[in-house]
């Protein structure tokens, strides 16, 4: 399950495993400012973002979807409606994803170092002073083996392998206090 957790006594927070997956999607440059013409332009270079469009319903085989996209490309300023661009947008993440997998994985294994984490424990701001766990933010850092595995989950959107993953990891980092880490607010690194 993805999204915000409320704990039993009022700490928010997310699975570690989304947590570093909200960060990769912003090292990527995923969901930024990109423009509908550049998004299709990136598509349309290659088989691959082709075939991303047609996974994702845009039927570019289709005579008439064809030359829409040609219009599309041939116009800087052109518009779509909303279920088109939302396909477009699907397309573009999933073939962006597995395009800057390669990059990141290199730049997060470090040359075989790994890299270094903070690790935000939850939000206990709506938590009773009594009924409140002492955590600080934890300063780790993941193997190369771990990114790796991480990364491929990420760019096939398995949020769920991501989470098993960050378990994993929490638990052979972070000592006999790893569970109160297995949800967080935000898991930080650079790359």
């Amino acid at each position: 399950m993805a999204g915000k957790i409320t704990g039993e006594f009022g700490a928010h927070g997310k699975r570690g495993g989304e947590a570093i997956s909200e960060r990769l999607t912003e090292l990527a440059g995923l969901g930024g400012p990109k423009g509908f013409h550049a998004r299709v332009a990136y598509l349309t270079k290659s088989a691959a973002g082709q075939a991303a469009m047609v996974a994702a319903g845009i039927d570019i085989n289709n005579k008439s979807t064809r030359a829409t996209v040609l219009k599309w490309l041939a116009d800087p300023e052109a518009t779509t409606t909303a279920t088109y661009r939302r396909k477009l947008d699907q397309a573009y993440e999933t073939y962006r994803r597995r395009n800057i997998a390669r990059s990141l994985k290199k730049r997060l294994n470090n040359n075989g170092r790994g890299t270094r984490v903070e690790v935000h424990p939850l939000n206990q701001g709506g938590v009773l002073p009594s009924r409140q766990r002492e955590l600080e933010v934890r300063k780790i850092n993941i193997r190369p083996s771990h990114w790796d595995r991480l990364v491929d989950q990420w760019a096939a959107g398995d949020i769920e392998g991501m989470n098993s993953e960050w378990d994993e990891i929490a638990e052979d980092t972070l000592g006999s206090d790893w569970g109160a880490y297995t949800e967080v607010a935000a898991i930080g690194f650079g790359a």
